[in-house]
């Protein structure tokens, strides 16, 4: 089926994705696809460089007539995601991608396919070996790791590259220009407590929140979607002002970049309160479904009668924690002025773990401004500190602010417009992508995230549209013909 694949149109884009998927390039397991993409450039007689990291840069000088414009960076990264279906017997660190044409898709057998990235990859592999294609210089810039960690976007060093424009090929939509992605960073809370024996008069309940949609923490952050974490927060600070619950232990959330779905706590309360505590807590829990129905229609908050726990936490940090979890930001801090729609700075309250004696409490902030994203952490650090708190920030990766007087954006947007008689869809994304990365050592660069229609990246139902990148590659080819002068 490789042939057919091979025979495609544009068959430069075609032939240069079965090259590539017949090499094995899982994350962090490159070495095969580092040593093919150096070879390849090689081969072609152009400066062929690996950096410390292991990312592949490879330079083609311009076209006749076009030494007076400025030098592009297309860039792409050579990892994919190696994923297959539980039926399907498939080893990928020895066997190339099988693919086989579906109508007018592209699509591997019980794989995932890798066009993410590999069209963008075989896309300036195309450009690289061309001798009939008008461009100003070039800088192919392959990046390791995209898909686990990013590594290889961290690791490129500046000066290694001299271009004032950059192209990345690696966004899933090909109506769209993406000018923008939000960075992140991970804050962390976490102190000790001193546990107190529970007293004879108290019981012990636990409180239950369950059954939110959860989803993704930077995509679907304004969606108004529940937090269970703040949800169970709210249960708790009521009960310890109408009735003074004890909170024994808290077990909520789990991954930084999703929504949390569920929260466990153990609470003791005392006995001669229980009736009028269940009753009240029906009261909030009512409500609660009511703010959420639309956005939870399944939410359920269950109180249940339990043993009574040994150990409680000592008051004064109970009310200092719930407090401060009151006052956490979650959610959407502030939308962009400049993108309609687009989530600026928005923080997750994504876990909250109370127990024997410890406490970590893991929020991710993300921003597509820098400073925003520092503004609203050290927010979040004072509301911490102030009930004793240590706070970690860690795992920081930066945004990519949207430019929209870019000249690139300006040259790409008439193009798109004259080849497809619409305008396209300019647009930026509230998650990480290698841009805001790679700004940070060129800052002055000026960068865009374009490609073709891929489905279902990431599963093993991941496909190519054939007649878009068709579209795609005639974009490609004028984009380069219009590069601006220096």
């Amino acid at each position: 089926m490789t042939t057919e694949i091979r025979q495609l149109q544009p068959t430069e884009i075609w032939r240069n994705f079965a090259n590539l998927n017949a090499v094995p390039r899982a994350s962090k397991k490159e070495e095969r696809v580092i040593a093919f993409m150096k070879a390849f450039g090689e081969n072609l007689g152009l400066e062929t460089i690996i950096d410390d990291v292991g990312n592949v840069i490879i330079k083609k000088p311009a076209t006749q007539g076009m030494e007076d414009r400025v030098t592009v960076v297309m860039q792409s990264h050579l990892d994919m995601v190696h994923q297959k279906n539980n039926d399907t017997v498939f080893d990928f660190d020895t066997q190339g991608i099988e693919m086989y044409v579906d109508g007018d898709w592209v699509r591997a057998k019980g794989t995932t396919l890798g066009a993410d990235n590999g069209l963008g990859v075989a896309t300036i592999m195309a450009i690289l070996e061309s001798t009939d294609i008008q461009h100003s210089a070039i800088e192919a810039l392959f990046t390791i790791d995209e898909e686990t960690g990013m590594t290889g976007a961290m690791g490129l060093k500046g000066g290694l590259l001299e271009g004032g424009i950059l192209l990345n090929l690696d966004t899933e939509e090909d109506d769209e220009i993406g000018v923008g992605c939000a960075g992140g960073v991970d804050v962390t809370a976490f102190r000790s407590y001193n546990e107190e024996e529970t007293p004879e008069f108290k019981i012990g309940y636990t409180i239950e929140v369950k059954g939110l949609q959860g989803g993704h923490s930077g995509m679907q952050i304004h969606e108004g979607l529940g937090n269970a974490n703040k949800i169970m927060n709210r249960l708790l600070f009521d009960g310890f002002e109408n009735f003074g619950l004890r909170i024994s232990e808290i077990d909520g959330g789990g991954l930084r970049n999703a929504i949390p779905r569920e929260s466990k706590a153990v609470v003791a309360i005392d006995a001669i309160h229980e009736d009028a505590f269940l009753l009240e807590m029906a009261l909030v829990l009512n409500t609660i479904k009511k703010e959420l129905k639309t956005t939870e229609p399944d939410l359920d908050i269950v109180v249940s009668k339990c043993e009574s726990p040994k150990k409680i936490m000592d008051l004064g940090v109970q009310e200092g924690v719930t407090r401060a979890l009151y006052a956490t930001q979650n959610g959407v801090y502030r939308m962009s002025a400049d993108i309609p729609d687009l989530v600026e700075t928005s923080n997750n309250l994504a876990r909250v773990l109370i127990k024997e004696g410890n406490i970590k409490i893991a929020c991710l902030t993300r921003s597509s401004v820098e400073s925003a994203k520092l503004d609203l952490a050290n927010t979040l650090r004072a509301t911490f500190e102030l009930t004793g708190c240590e706070v970690e920030f860690s795992g920081d990766y930066p945004g990519w602010t949207p430019n929209m007087d870019s000249a690139i954006l300006k040259v790409m947007a008439k193009l798109y417009e004259d080849l497809n008689g619409e305008k396209p869809h300019v647009a930026a994304c509230h998650a990480g992508l290698e841009c805001g990365i790679l700004g940070t050592n060129y800052p002055e660069m000026d960068m865009i995230s374009f490609g073709p229609n891929i489905k279902g990246a990431h599963s093993p139902d991941e496909c190519a549209q054939i007649s878009s990148v068709q579209k795609y590659w005639k974009f490609v080819l004028e984009i380069l013909k219009h590069i601006p002068k220096k």
